[in-house]
């Protein structure tokens, strides 16, 4: 059986989604046939089958994430039941089974792609290589071997690519397949000013199970790559193999030994890290001053940092720690806002109401909201999700004498302006004089802040995690506007709407504010849903 595990998918990509599966348990297929589709944080790709054969094993669903080299599918190839056969009768039958240079009576060479990669990249010729594995299946000491007797064999029987880096000191000649490794080609330059960097460094050196050093490997130029891809030192790995005298390392002991250090590190060397870690933080702080004690002279005096403004600067501090913030801002005319509250501002008296903007904009920003649901979303990071929420419950920035609270306004879309207008008056209240319950500062799914009511026009608002966007509206005045050629002075409104730039494309932000402004220049509108 080949257990095909899933390729690197390009640079930097360490995992895939499986969008769709294009065979099923028992479907044929062959080399180069397209297995799956998966999706990865770049593009989605299509994965080729890298044999024939019969797929006997589907190891992941539609909606999982498989990581780069995990086994994705299990598939029978051609020949695979002959091979088990061979390998239970008598050696004079094996032979007819599978021939001398690894090859099947029909010529296929038995190969995984990995090791056909490798023999690609030593430039053997793998239907010359004799396999060792069961039924004649070629394997990467195979390909090894076969390189190391080519270079012994001549220097023109085999070019072995190499980095630039690499051929530009090798003393043995372009042709080389086995080149000998520099002190200068493995030290790596330390970047001085990071410590954390250097303390790793020692817990690597520390920790390593060989105690010696060697001043010279031999090793194939795939080895030497993979060893640096590892981060590993290839003078101090373990080996009992020799070539023309010479310690010589292949990609198998390079891995294992990568594994045994990862293992190897005592829980002395992780405190011996984290310590360096905390010692360059705080140097890093007392040098730019940062959370360091405050001085307080004659006249100035100190009340605690508790409560609600802690709570209120610790959400702060994590909303921007945590979320990318990006930030539209817009204008708009609003003369039909204006004259809608003003026709209605005297009904609203007459029932004990005092109609102020605010309804009218909760109204449109929840309209808004159902043409562009994106904005009315939370993201689940612990199980990789976006919520779209159904509640239209829209929170109000509040700013009270004890910091700013943001009391939530439920199901605005279902009630009319006077049933919202004396709820937030009643939520307001109770949020100013402390009398206001947890409960009915949570679950929102949208926030507005109306900074325009103490005065200014665009301000940066920052997100009221874990919803994923906040609406900042400026003063209500008279502006110039350009108007059939002609500037003239109209009330506007002016708009700062902040995104969760991981959930929300600066595209999705501007459609929702253009159909924002809409409503807020013609609330009207919002009859006809």
């Amino acid at each position: 059986m080949f257990e095909f595990e899933l390729p690197d998918l390009g640079e930097g990509v360490a995992e895939g989604e499986v969008l769709e599966w294009h065979v099923a348990v028992g479907d044929a297929v062959t080399e180069d046939q397209v297995l799956a589709e998966v999706e990865t944080d770049k593009a989605a790709v299509d994965v080729p089958s890298p044999v024939n054969g019969v797929v006997r094993e589907l190891h992941a669903e539609v909606g999982d994430i498989v990581a780069t080299g995990d086994v994705l599918v299990t598939i029978e190839e051609d020949g695979d039941a002959d091979a088990a056969a061979s390998e239970a009768v008598e050696a004079d039958e094996s032979e007819a089974t599978a021939s001398a240079d690894g090859e099947t009576p029909g010529g296929r060479v038995f190969a995984a792609p990995s090791v056909r990669r490798l023999a690609r990249e030593e430039g053997v010729d793998i239907a010359t290589v004799e396999g060792s594995g069961p039924g004649g299946r070629i394997t990467e000491a195979d390909v090894e071997a076969a390189a190391s007797e080519s270079e012994d064999s001549g220097p023109t029987s085999v070019v072995s690519r190499v980095d630039e880096d690499e051929d530009k000191d090798e003393g043995d000649g372009p042709t080389s397949v086995v080149s000998r490794v520099s002190d200068d080609e493995q030290e790596e330059s330390e970047d001085e000013g990071t410590a954390v960097k250097s303390a790793v460094r020692k817990v690597s050196t520390a920790e390593s199970t060989v105690t010696e050093r060697r001043e010279r490997t031999l090793a194939t130029p795939a080895t030497r790559r993979l060893a640096r891809e590892l981060d590993v030192d290839i003078d101090v790995v373990p080996t009992d193999q020799t070539r023309d005298g010479e310690p010589y390392v292949d990609a198998a002991a390079v891995r294992a030994y990568a594994e045994s250090e990862a293992e190897s590190v005592s829980d002395e060397a992780v405190r011996e890290v984290a310590e360096t870690v905390v010692s360059e933080m705080r140097s890093i702080a007392e040098a730019s001053g940062s959370g360091a004690a405050v001085d307080a002279t004659e006249g100035d005096h100190r009340e605690p940092y508790r409560g609600v403004r802690r709570a209120i600067g610790e959400q702060m501090a994590r909303s921007r720690r945590e979320v990318p913030h990006a930030t539209h801002h817009d204008k708009v005319a609003v003369p039909g806002l204006v004259e809608a509250r003003e026709r209605l501002r005297p009904l609203a008296e007459e029932r004990g109401v005092r109609l102020t903007y605010t309804p009218f904009l909760l109204k449109c920003v929840a309209a808004a909201l159902d043409d562009h649901p994106i904005l009315a979303t939370q993201l689940d990071t612990d199980a990789e999700e976006i919520v779209y929420k159904g509640d239209r419950n829209v929170g109000v920035a509040t700013a009270t004498d004890h910091g700013l609270v943001v009391p939530v306004v439920d199901d605005v879309d279902q009630k009319g302006l006077l049933q919202l207008a004396t709820e937030l008056t009643d939520l307001v209240e109770r949020a100013r004089s402390r009398d206001i319950a947890r409960e009915e500062m949570q679950g929102g799914t949208f926030t507005v802040t109306n900074f325009g009511a103490i005065g200014g026009e665009y301000a940066d608002p920052v997100i009221n995690v874990p919803e994923t966007a906040i609406l900042g509206v400026g003063q209500l005045k008279e502006r110039p506007v350009a108007e059939d050629g002609e500037v003239v002075a109209k009330p506007t409104l002016t708009l700062s709407l902040a995104i969760d730039h991981r959930v929300i494309d600066g595209a999705d932000a501007a459609a929702f504010v253009n159909t924002l402004k809409e409503y807020l220049a013609d609330p009207t509108r919002l009859l006809l849903d």
